[in-house]
Parts: C-alpha cells; sequence; structure tokens
C-alpha cells in the first residue's frame, strides 16, 4: 500500500531514481530545503511498502519515488492568491497507477484551504504525455512562455506551457482565460 507523507530532509538522499528523468527539472539541495522550511505542507512524497520513493510533488503552496513540491504566492487583492506546482515526478516503473492525480489532488486541497483562486504549473510544450495528464485533470492552457526552459548540448531553449485550474474562490473563472499571445520568462510575475 502506497503511503503519502510530508518530506523530511532524509528524502533528498533517497529520490535519485525520480529525478534521472530527462523531463524532469532538478535543483541543488538548497533549494529542496528552501521549499521545506517555506512550504511544508505542500512538500509531498508517496513511499512504497518497501521504504523505497515513488514520486514526490513539490509546490508553492517521494518513497517508491514519487514526490510533489509546490508553493503558495501571488497577491489576493488583484486575484493572484494560488497554488504553484514546482515540481511533480513520478519513478518510471511507478508510473499510470494515479499516483501523480493523488499528488495533484492533495496540492490542490491544501491551494483551497489556504484560499487560492487557482493552481497553476510549467511544462515543456513537448511533454505531451504531461500536458494530455494534467488536461485529464482539468487544467487548461493559460500562456504559452517562450524559451522558458533552458536547454542542453547546443539544443534551443524549449517553450512551456502555464496551465492552470481555477479553484472554487474563482467563482467567474477568471484565472484561466487563456492569453491570447505568447510571453517571455522576464514578463512572468
Amino acid at each position: 500500500m502506497t503511503t503519502l507523507r510530508a518530506f523530511t530532509c532524509d528524502d533528498l538522499f533517497r529520490f535519485n531514481n525520480i529525478n534521472l528523468d530527462p523531463l524532469t527539472e532538478t535543483y541543488g539541495i538548497p533549494f529542496y530545503l528552501q521549499y521545506l522550511a517555506h512550504w511544508p505542507e505542500y512538500f509531498i512524497v508517496a513511499e512504497a511498502p518497501g521504504g523505497e520513493l515513488m514520486g514526490y510533488s513539490a509546490a508553492l503552496l517521494m518513497l517508491c519515488m514519487f514526490t510533489v513540491m509546490g508553493k503558495a504566492e501571488g497577491s489576493v487583492a488583484r486575484e493572484e492568491w494560488h497554488g504553484h506546482v514546482t515540481a511533480l515526478s513520478v519513478a518510471p516503473e511507478f508510473r499510470r497507477l494515479g499516483l501523480a492525480a493523488k499528488l495533484m489532488e492533495l496540492l490542490e486541497e491544501i491551494s483551497e484551504k489556504k484560499g487560492g483562486f487557482f493552481v497553476d504549473l510549467f511544462v515543456r510544450v513537448s511533454n505531451q504525455v504531461a500536458v494530455n495528464m494534467y488536461k485529464q485533470l482539468g487544467y487548461s492552457v493559460y500562456r504559452t512562455v517562450l524559451e522558458y526552459y533552458s536547454a542542453s548540448s547546443g539544443e534551443p531553449d524549449e517553450d512551456a506551457y502555464d496551465m492552470r485550474k481555477a479553484l472554487s474562490r474563482d467563482i467567474e473563472k477568471k484565472s484561466v482565460i487563456p492569453l491570447p499571445h505568447p510571453v517571455r520568462p522576464e514578463d512572468i510575475e
């Protein structure tokens, strides 16, 4: 049985298998510790019965190798207070089990409790598997961000979709009305 629990510092030394995926953004230890210190409720791992990480999720709002990481950010006055999914990753051997959907659901619940208007995330335009999964979870493309992801080995930088899902506080769903034109990373607030 999979256990969802809070991410701990010890997990930083256990989630390499999750982060080895070429579509997963990886960060330095100080970055993860900053999230853990500021938004611990948004840093969740999925652990297999044997103790291996399944995945993780982090939001500004893993042990069988699955994690979500996020945070809460934005302005309440401008109706931009929201949960942001910073990272969502599942180890290859634990994919297609519904873990990503469950972690996203938890992150959305936390964002609802914190009074968010929406949840957003950035995803590579080329990552159609993820884009389709987010669409199935109710997210839509709000805007395209040109050259958001830095490329390696001389490849061109890659565009991202800023995908959003309105929460109950956004009664008129204003937060998900798509922008008519792409933006650059420096234009993002």
